[in-house]
């Protein structure tokens, strides 16, 4: 018995040893870069200017992140985004940083990721490198300032909004940007599918786009149009850069996943899938988008697929795909929702297309779930940003927002009841 102690201590022993070793060594391997150098970036970077300021912005990959930070922070999940601004007014401007990613990382924050266990020190140093290194407002007039911003990874190219706030004034850029070590794939690029002038329907007013809206599928199919699947209950008007950059102020992020490439429309795959993570990295919403044969004013026009899975952000993170959740009116209303913060819808309105399913008598979908619906598209019209909710014009089409249910049931046969 006496053994078995001494062993039992002499192996405590080792082990807090080997801890400590750990701990140290941890702390030896960070040291503060001897020279800053964006030399690198200020050549890749993209750069607009408007309103008498230019900005500029480049992702670093993970040399450049070594080269800055001593460490690769990109293998920690996120994306550090270099930006410059030049502010050439007679106000100072300041960057809102959720407006380029709405769940941004702090410079503390990234940097508490390479602390090490009795730091001390080093973990202090880290914590003042990274914080001399993040974006710092405000930008005086007549003054150039550039810096950080630690944001979550996304796809080459990657959208970058830039909203610059002075006094009753707002700035706003959005730049398509270069993702240095992302591997290509087709599924992810930002060319999308593109029609023959020939084959393009163009409506010169609100009458004529919203018949040709109402001619458009009603659903996906599978690949042979043998079987009906999710509905098309959302269409989406303006151009690329407007859109995207409202998207990303409401955090969806490009993210294509194997369910996704069974919904065909149009005789092929998404052109774009969006998701919108919830807490824990758990998707709530998603959009699936295609070009559509339609120009309006000469805007592009895509119709999508937005839905929610089952279970929300309840379910369970293996669960392939998800199940779309049988309420979709839901899910296309919240992101008729979601897009009223955003700042950039200019006009709303409803259209019929997809066609009622009451919940008595739902539709069923490729992997057998099962929806009910109203039977109408959400059609949102997107303008560059800043926009507010008084700005937002309601086209004088289906009149959903002054209640439809009495409708609805008329349309069911279930009038009167």
């Amino acid at each position: 018995m006496s053994r078995l102690r001494s062993l039992q201590r002499a192996l405590r022993r080792t082990a807090g040893s080997v801890v400590l070793s750990l701990a140290f060594t941890g702390c030896a391997t960070w040291s503060a870069p001897t020279s800053i150098n964006d030399a690198p970036l200020r050549e890749r970077a993209v750069s607009a200017t408007s309103q008498d300021v230019r900005v500029s912005a480049a992702v670093l990959g993970s040399e450049d992140s070594k080269r800055m930070f001593g460490a690769d922070i990109n293998k920690t999940h996120v994306q550090p985004l270099w930006i410059e601004v030049q502010n050439r007014t007679s106000q100072p401007l300041w960057l809102l940083r959720s407006g380029t990613d709405p769940d941004y990382f702090s410079p503390l924050e990234v940097a508490w990721s390479l602390h090490t266990l009795l730091g001390g020190v080093t973990n202090a140093s880290i914590d003042k490198h990274f914080d001399e290194l993040g974006f710092k407002n405000p930008i005086q007039p007549g003054e150039t300032r550039a810096g950080i911003l630690f944001t979550n990874p996304d796809r080459d190219p990657k959208l970058v909004n830039i909203d610059l706030f002075g006094s009753r004034t707002l700035i706003p850029f959005s730049l398509f940007v270069r993702v240095p070590d992302d591997i290509p794939d087709p599924r992810f690029a930002l060319t999308l599918f593109q029609y023959p002038d020939a084959a393009v329907t163009d409506c010169h007013d609100l009458a004529s786009l919203r018949a040709a809206l109402e001619r458009l599928p009603c659903c996906a199919s599978d690949q042979h149009a043998t079987t009906s699947a999710d509905p098309l209950n959302v269409v989406v008007v303006g151009k690329l850069g407007d859109i995207g950059a409202a998207m990303v102020r409401r955090s969806y992020r490009r993210d294509l996943r194997e369910s996704d490439l069974a919904q065909w429309v149009f005789g092929r795959k998404p052109d774009v899938v969006l998701r919108k993570e919830a807490q824990a990295g758990v998707p709530a919403t998603s959009i699936r988008a295609w070009l559509a044969p339609i120009r309006i004013n000469g805007d592009a026009v895509y119709v999508a697929q937005v839905g929610r899975p089952v279970g929300g952000r309840f379910a369970r993170h293996d669960m392939a795909g998800g199940v779309l959740h049988e309420d979709v009116d839901e899910a296309r209303n919240f992101i008729v929702q979601d897009m009223m913060y955003s700042g950039g819808l200019d006009k709303l309105g409803f259209v019929h297309g997809v066609g009622p399913a009451p919940q008595a008598h739902p539709r069923t979908t490729l992997n057998g779930a099962h929806y009910y619906t109203d039977g109408l598209r959400a059609v949102m019209f997107f303008a560059t940003r800043p926009l507010s909710f008084s700005n937002v014009e309601i086209l004088d089409w289906v009149p959903y927002l002054e209640g439809r249910e009495p409708a609805v049931r008329e349309e069911n046969g279930d009038a009167g009841k």
